[in-house]
């Protein structure tokens, strides 16, 4: 038998997050009470996510142009 990988995939720990934001944090079946995850909370795990995505993008933001003077041959 083999020994898991202790370290977890990338794709996993984001799709675990987004899981968790969307999840109540608290709930009662019976008492039908739930509590939503602090609005602050559900910022940073959004922004979190969206600067994991534009790091994966190519270029990182930046982009270059060739700059000619007009009349110039």
């Amino acid at each position: 038998m083999g020994v898991p990988d202790p370290t977890p995939n990338p794709g996993d720990l984001d799709q675990g997050l987004r899981d968790a934001a969307s999840q109540p944090a608290k709930a009662s079946v019976d008492g039908q009470s739930v509590e939503q995850h602090p609005l602050k909370d559900q910022i940073e795990a959004d922004r979190y996510l969206a600067s994991k995505d534009a790091a994966r993008k190519p270029g990182l933001g930046i982009k270059f142009a060739k700059i000619v003077p007009p009349g110039s041959v």
